[in-house]
């Protein structure tokens, strides 16, 4: 959206890899498809060399389009040139980070996580250039998302509540509780820039979900225009009432042809004080991930689809980003109306 120099990039890109505790000597991996921006390609591997890295750039295949296309989701198996390469595998199990510049990456693939075990740290960065630096994340963003984390653990139910009716339970007992801050700085770490939020896996979870005015639905970039009614009863979506958008909804849940397209993923709260509500509509759909939506200080997001604690895979992935919402832990409530709540 804004003009921004190389040396922008390359100064970002570097604080960045240095977050992620990039060191000299280090072997780190630009892992690209011929979608990718060239810009991006050549900032993360700047940096990596002013680092003191050893650094290589490797361009895949972007692989044969998902049974759902969709812009920048996230979802199904991942990035098929890597899953169908071992010696793609190889070269990101052998680096100590890889800077994941491919369009979707391989979020949810089961080979993320082979990789991850060999000890490699991953930084998957896909949106906008002001995007980026606008949310660049700071040293303790991590320590402030894993008090978010720390009070799930310990904790056995979650419930979000709305003005405009949602009412939702959830069962924190095997949720898996997660984070992201923005930068991977841990052996075997998965993060994304930007990011800054707390969310769990949960298995069991009912109740009303009711999206308002404003809301974001994600992949489609779009603002809710009258209000959804989604009940859910055991993690599944039984029923979806309301205008268009709820239709749209329900049209995604059935073409989808997947068992699993209309059960509850991950859910949170976003703790990105510095991202923009708004941002979803100054962009075209194909320049942005939608991380401000995303990771909006004091949102509530859910998802449905691929579920990795309970070992589902699906294409079918919706990101669902509500504002206004009360999120309340044992009682605790972590975000009021929509506003992160000090503790």
């Amino acid at each position: 959206m804004f003009d921004l120099s190389s040396a922008d990039l390359l100064d970002a890109f570097t604080r960045e890899l240095r977050l992620c505790k990039v060191r000299e000597g280090e072997h780190v991996v630009v892992l690209s498809e011929p979608g990718s921006r060239g810009d991006y390609v050549a900032a993360a591997f700047g940096a990596a060399k002013a680092c003191g890295a050893h650094v290589i750039a490797a361009t895949v295949p972007g692989g044969s389009p998902a049974p759902m296309p969709s812009t920048h989701t996230g979802a199904g198996p991942g990035l098929l040139s890597v899953l169908n390469d071992s010696a793609a595998q190889d070269l990101l199990k052998s680096a100590d980070l890889v800077v994941d510049l491919t369009r979707e990456g391989f979020i949810h693939a089961p080979v993320q996580q082979e990789i991850r075990r060999a000890g490699t740290r991953i930084i998957f960065i896909c949106d906008a250039p002001d995007v980026l630096i606008r949310n660049l994340p700071k040293e303790n963003d991590k320590a402030e998302v894993q008090e978010g984390v720390d009070l799930l653990e310990r904790s056995s139910v979650m419930r979000v509540t709305s003005a405009a009716g949602t009412d939702l339970t959830v069962q924190l007992a095997g949720a898996k509780p997660e984070f992201q801050c923005g930068f991977a700085d841990d052996p075997g770490r998965w993060d994304h820039w930007p990011s800054t939020m707390v969310l769990c896996w949960p298995e069991i979870s009912g109740g009303q979900i009711v999206l308002d005015e404003g809301d974001i639905l994600l992949p489609f970039k779009e603002y809710v225009s009258s209000p959804v009614t989604l009940q859910v009863s055991d993690g599944h979506i039984e029923k979806v009432s309301g205008g268009a958008q709820a239709r749209m909804l329900s049209t995604f849940f059935d073409d989808a042809q997947d068992r699993w397209a209309r059960s509850l993923s991950h859910m949170g709260w976003g703790l990105m004080r510095t991202a923009d509500w708004f941002a979803t509509a100054m962009y075209g759909k194909d320049e942005l991930m939608g991380m401000d939506a995303r990771a909006f200080a004091g949102n509530f997001l859910w998802s449905t689809g691929p579920h990795p604690v309970l070992g589902r895979e699906s294409y079918a992935h919706l990101d669902i980003a509500m504002r206004g919402c009360t999120v309340s832990v044992d009682g605790t409530e972590v975000v009021t109306a929509g506003t992160l709540t000090d503790r």
